[in-house]
């Protein structure tokens, strides 16, 4: 690889202490380096962290600095221009970030060398619809999680796969994530753990007032509907569908999203040969 482009979160990098550290290191190797002059975060009606428009052309790799909550921002952000990502975690635990600050070196010589593989990873398309009309379509790489919007209790969600009636509940919501996304909110309330390598759809409901209720998991290939019912006494609910816990869409009774498999993967580079299995022993073993 050759050229190179820096998204940090100023707030684990705020005087870019470590930004510089590589920018110098790649420079002084003969790549071609920049970063992100805005800094990190950049909501915008068309972006959540960073503007995709301002990578350069040509760019082979995009660094991402923070933790995982960083890199799922900005690989939805940049997803069109199809560049792979290498995350280095500044935080504490980190998934997808698999490089931290004692490593960095190190994987940047591999960069340098093209001694990496690239990891493909599913992505969720949703699409939110009033009255057959839609409303907007956006992405994520982790979940998308339909809860009540602010207040707490529950919501009557329909559930449909590729339009057949699948179930219905009342429940603080549900959670519909990738297998990257399945290690995230989905585990913390019970759901399975999916390799990021299978290409599966994870239905998790949160807290559902039922028995036997269980999460669900479909083929990748599969769409999912979820309608929301009345609120008590046949009243107007209200909803949200929050896309990887950033961006809000407020949804009333009557709509649904509908969610399937995005047309663009996320790319990762990856530099360790550590299997998932050994990745989330590692992880989970530092709580």
């Amino acid at each position: 690889m050759n050229q190179f482009y820096i998204i940090t979160n100023t707030i684990k990098d705020p005087e870019l202490v470590v930004t510089n550290t590589i920018v110098e290191y790649l420079r002084q190797n003969g790549r071609n380096c920049t970063y992100c002059a805005e800094g990190g975060r950049t909501p915008s009606p068309k972006h959540r962290y960073t503007n995709p428009d301002s990578i350069p052309e040509g760019t082979e790799c995009i660094i991402v600095l923070g933790g995982d909550g960083t890199l799922i921002l900005s690989a939805t952000d940049t997803i069109d221009r199809q560049i792979p990502l290498l995350g280095i975690n500044l935080g504490t635990l980190g998934y997808l970030a698999e490089i931290d600050r004692t490593s960095i070196i190190d994987a940047l010589d591999h960069l340098i060398a093209d001694d990496y593989k690239i990891e493909h990873r599913m992505v969720l398309n949703g699409t939110v619809f009033r009255e057959d009309q839609e409303i907007i379509s956006d992405v994520a790489l982790n979940d998308i999680v339909i809860r009540k919007d602010e207040t707490q209790g529950m919501i009557t969600v329909k559930n449909y796969v590729n339009d057949a009636y699948l179930n219905s509940y009342k429940a603080d919501g549900i959670i519909i994530s990738t297998p990257t996304g399945s290690t995230g909110y989905s585990l913390s309330v019970g759901g399975p753990i999916i390799s990021p390598r299978a290409e599966m759809i994870l239905m998790t409901p949160l807290a559902a007032h039922a028995l036997n209720t269980r999460s669900i998991v479909l083929p990748g290939d599969e769409t999912i509907s979820v309608v929301i019912g009345p609120g008590r006494d046949n009243t107007t609910e209200h909803a949200a569908a929050y896309y990887d816990g950033d961006t809000k869409i407020s949804m009333l009774t009557g709509d649904r999203i509908e969610i399937r498999r995005a047309d663009q993967e996320a790319l990762f580079v990856k530099i360790n040969d550590d299997s998932f299995l050994e990745t989330l022993s590692r992880k989970m073993s530092s709580f």
